[in-house]
């Protein structure tokens, strides 16, 4: 497996790029909000990679982070996601607003993404939403979770128990904070994204601090 590409862009698409490394050039396919926030061609990049085999097609997705990877990984594991698609969830979200509607079973957030339908996006979220958990509290510092349908948490350590608590209570707080933006009148994507937003850069914020700082978020400027 090719797990990542570090070279020179090349060429530039709508849907792949090319990256060159050491006079070979890669043909890497991308979401577009991965494809837009890459540097200048001629630049050097990097882009943790997947490469997917099939009997007909050799294919190779690139994405900015660890932690993107196993969420497109997440994604393809579910029957009737393609790897397109599962580009195309998280183009259209980002990273951690496609963790955050997952998580709280938000399907229609899930079918903003373009050819993904009501009864895909709701298979997504059922399917996903105990496994995606791995991923809520996983920094892109950390090892990626090597399978994610298969890994277990043991309660063998102190170390290991917290890192299964704190998810939980973050889980809780972002929860609480959507149905309050919900009752305010916002939609369901809207709300995920800034709620992600704030959780990203405040881990451990409490619930109406989240609140406020989600509605700073979503009052036009």
């Amino acid at each position: 497996m090719i797990g990542c590409l570090t070279g020179t862009i090349v060429e530039r698409h709508e849907e792949f790029i090319v990256i060159e490394v050491g006079g070979v050039g890669f043909l890497v396919h991308c979401s577009q909000a991965t494809i837009l926030a890459l540097p200048s061609d001629d630049a050097i990049v990097r882009l943790f990679t997947d490469l997917l085999v099939r009997e007909d097609l050799i294919q190779l997705y690139g994405f900015l982070s660890r932690k993107e990877r196993a969420l497109h990984q997440c994604l393809i594991s579910v029957q009737g996601v393609g790897a397109k698609a599962a580009l195309a969830i998280v183009g259209a979200l980002g990273v951690e607003p496609t963790i955050q509607a997952v998580t709280l079973g938000d399907s229609d957030s899930i079918r903003t993404a373009k050819g993904v339908g009501p009864k895909l996006a709701v298979r997504i979220v059922n399917e996903l939403q105990e496994r995606i958990s791995l991923l809520v509290a996983w920094s892109d510092g950390e090892d990626s979770p090597s399978n994610l349908e298969s890994r277990e948490v043991t309660n063998d350590s102190e170390s290991i128990n917290n890192k299964k608590t704190n998810p939980n209570k973050a889980v809780a707080s972002k929860t609480e904070a959507h149905s309050a933006l919900i009752n305010l009148g916002y939609q369901h994507g809207e709300a995920s994204r800034a709620i992600a937003e704030v959780a990203r850069d405040q881990p451990d914020i409490e619930t109406e601090k989240l609140i406020r700082e989600s509605l700073i978020r979503l009052v036009p400027k």
